[in-house]
């Protein structure tokens, strides 16, 4: 590169893939394959091809590093490198998908998703595995329901809950159908406690959030949570877990479920 920091081709369509919406980059494509190059009409064509569309920076941008680094290039060329660049963009979006999920009050920032629909969600896709995680629970007829039908349907499901809460209670219609985990005290530092609040199916699919299982924290409070469709982030939260369910080693423990 003839400049200090100038961005390469590759960089500058993959920054072009994130900021065209898609009928943007079909209609810049057009443009793109009529041209013999990085003609000096070539940013004039491209920007009316969508009027008001404020990308004069990003078009700029393109056609000087076209000029700088592949003039020989023909538009066609750089048409079939920005539709490659928005196909893997797509495919990455699909495999790393993240959705914000809130609780209470709505607001324009955000479309309004509930914490107790997602969870009911997570739940019902799991086809192998469920992991559970959360300091309180209290009522959620539809949560503990849902992992009922989750069980029978032959999914392990995995309870890690904060004994001193008494969260156990609200599950003791699924004693024997699921597995419950604690924290011994024994094992901790302190007032330490299992503050962590999840749901994840098959190592895949987890709504991850500040609310605990209770019906407050699922319709009322003010919370905030994610859902990721994410295999490699996902999974590795939940190993985190299954390597501190380790029976006599810890630091997490079986116990017996009481209604």
């Amino acid at each position: 590169m003839s400049a200090v920091g100038a961005r390469t081709l590759p960089s500058v369509l993959a920054r072009l893939v994130r900021r065209l919406p898609p009928g943007y980059r079909r209609e810049w494509g057009a443009v793109l394959s009529a041209l013999s190059g990085p003609t000096p009409d070539a940013e004039v064509r491209l920007l009316t091809a969508r009027s008001g569309s404020g990308l004069a920076a990003e078009t700029t941008l393109l056609i000087t590093t076209w000029r700088r680094e592949a003039p020989e290039l023909p538009g066609s060329a750089i048409a079939l490198a920005l539709e490659s660049a928005a196909a893997q963009y797509e495919a990455m979006r699909a495999e790393h998908d993240v959705q914000v999920v809130v609780t209470g009050p709505s607001s324009p920032a955000v479309p309004v998703r509930l914490t107790a629909s997602v969870a009911l969600d997570v739940i019902a896709r799991a086809r192998s595995s469920l992991l559970v995680v959360s300091f309180a629970a209290y009522g959620v007829r539809a949560i503990v329901e849902e992992l009922g039908r989750a069980a029978d349907r032959g999914v392990d499901v995995d309870l890690v809950l904060e004994t001193s809460t008494d969260a156990s209670r609200a599950f003791g219609d699924l004693e024997h159908r699921v597995r419950l985990w604690h924290w011994p005290r024994g094992r901790r530092t302190g007032d330490a406690a299992l503050h962590a609040k999840l749901i994840a199916a098959d190592s895949d699919f987890m709504l991850l959030g500040s609310a605990n299982l209770t019906d407050r924290a699922l319709a009322d409070n003010i919370e905030v949570g994610l859902v990721l469709r994410d295999a490699v982030v996902v999974a590795r939260v939940v190993d985190h877990f299954r390597s501190l369910m380790r029976p006599g080693r810890g630091p997490l423990e079986p116990v017996l479920m009481s209604a």
